[in-house]
């Protein structure tokens, strides 16, 4: 039986739930404003000086379903404090560096705290009051983009006025802060799973992601052709079958892969490798387009600060959706709210084709597109924890996490090789041509349609009971609450 908070303490359970969301997608952002200055400031190749961001896709993506799983097994919230310590001890380590090892080892660790938003999502479905529950999961999915929007000017703001280790100083203070909140207002849930974890369905999906996610994110410097690349891609095949077979066969798995392939829970999570991929295209493209020099004819001119805060906006239109959102899938059903999401998307790529010639452009369909990621972020909970047990939903929260961690991992890839092969000449360099950011812009318009289409294969009543019966007496609540946290 879930504990449930009391009415006076729920908004304090959703603010710091949502703020501890914030503060680990901000990772995601932290380091970009010094990707041009890493290799010198750490010593090392450019190559190299990506693994600084290449590591924490990988903490994050191992750390999400495994840290579910522990969650439904052993607490909630102790997993939720252990995240932000992992990452606090992240920022301490990369704090002092100034090479490239201790980097990403602490890169590593901060990537650990994203299983804060699954599991925050999870606490809200055991202690809030059902009425609160749905624009509570939908504030805390958008989170993840919240944090990735405002940390880039934040972060920039920083490294252009400060030494850069600032930066990680910072986050490990935020870190800190958002521990100290998880302690005193969250309460621990009762729900709890039977069984033993899983330490080998652990280290075979861990291997098999590494294994899958290394070559989609460093193809492009091994060469895509490569044997390295090639080999690794081979291998994530082979672990992640044995792996499967496994899970299948053991009494208590780490992702119970039967309950996985439910309907409403496959079709959702590979809707969400679509919308994730959709939702970083966006994150990719825009800010090179902003900070290209008006010499190209298409180049907006605009330094790194500026083109955080032509991006930021966007950040907090996804939150201010996700209200809506909730009340849209109480009265219609989450699957509504997520092909709502993906045609909004589609067509946030499609006027990009028009208004890329200005920043307030950028901003119009960055916002646009942000919109549309709130709402299929906001419907995803709902319908993962329809088809999933109550003791089950931090791990299904999880992998649903994955689900996205997998799709901006493809996107970044895919978005890079065409930028990197549709180039012109400026001067002694080459840039990305204005037919590529236009091919990139229709890529991510017809991956959202293909979103779309996967969101019409989801049962048509998957998630809408739990929707109506979350969301239908607090809809007003939700806007409020969005408000408040904005």
């Amino acid at each position: 039986m879930s504990t449930t908070a009391p009415v006076s303490r729920t908004g304090a359970i959703v603010s710091v739930l949502a703020a501890a969301g914030i503060t680990v997608s901000v990772m995601q952002t932290l380091v970009v404003p010094l990707i041009p200055e890493l290799p010198q400031l750490l010593h090392t190749s450019a190559a190299n000086a990506t693994w600084a961001i290449t590591a924490t896709l990988l903490g994050g993506a191992v750390a999400t379903p495994v840290v579910g799983r522990l969650g439904d097994l052993y607490g909630k919230r102790r997993l939720l404090l252990i995240s932000t310590l992992l990452l606090v001890v992240g920022s301490l380590v990369c704090a002092p560096a100034n090479t490239l090892a201790p980097m990403v080892v602490g890169r590593t660790l901060q990537g650990f705290g994203m299983g804060v938003i699954p599991l925050g999502i999870s606490i809200m479905r055991d202690v809030l009051p059902q009425e609160r529950l749905g624009s509570a999961m939908a504030i805390m999915s958008s989170s993840l983009g919240v944090g990735g929007a405002l940390g880039l000017p934040a972060s920039a703001a920083v490294a252009q006025n400060a030494d850069w280790h600032v930066l990680f100083w910072g986050s490990g203070a935020l870190g800190l802060i958002a521990g100290v909140l998880i302690l005193v207002f969250i309460p621990e849930s009762s729900v709890r799973a039977g069984g033993r974890f899983d330490f080998a369905g652990a280290l075979g999906l861990s291997a098999g992601l590494i294994c899958l996610l290394l070559p989609i994110s460093k193809g492009s410097d091994w060469g895509w052709g490569s044997a390295t690349t090639l080999g690794l891609f081979a291998a994530s095949i082979v672990i992640l079958l044995v792996w499967g077979v496994w899970e299948l066969r053991h009494t208590a798995p780490l992702i119970d892969l039967r309950t996985s392939s439910r309907r409403p829970i496959l079709m959702t999570n590979l809707a969400s490798v679509v919308i994730g991929f959709a939702m970083y295209a966006m994150s990719l493209i825009a800010p090179q387009l902003l900070q290209l020099p008006e010499v190209t004819g298409y180049g907006l001119g605009q330094s790194m600060l500026e083109a955080g805060l032509w991006m930021a906006p966007s950040g907090l239109v996804m939150m201010a959706v996700s209200p809506f959102a909730a009340k849209l899938s109480a009265a219609r059903g989450p699957k509504i709210s997520l092909l709502v999401g993906a045609l909004v998307i589609a067509g946030g790529y499609g006027v990009a084709l028009a208004l890329m010639g200005s920043a307030a452009g950028v901003l119009a369909f960055a916002a646009v597109i942000s919109a549309g990621v709130g709402f299929a972020y906001a419907a995803m909970p709902a319908l993962i924890m329809s088809a999933a047990p109550a003791s089950e939903s931090a791990a299904a929260n999880g992998l649903n996490s994955l689900m996205r961690a997998i799709g901006t991992s493809t996107a970044s890839a895919v978005m890079g090789v065409v930028l990197a092969h549709m180039t012109v000449r400026l001067g002694p360099v080459t840039v990305p041509s204005e037919a590529g950011f236009r091919a990139d812009f229709m890529i991510g318009a017809g991956v959202a349609l293909l979103a779309a289409l996967v969101v019409l294969a989801i049962p048509g009543r998957a998630g809408g009971a739990l929707a109506r019966r979350t969301a239908r007496q607090g809809s007003q609540e939700a806007v409020v609450e969005g408000s408040a946290l904005r």
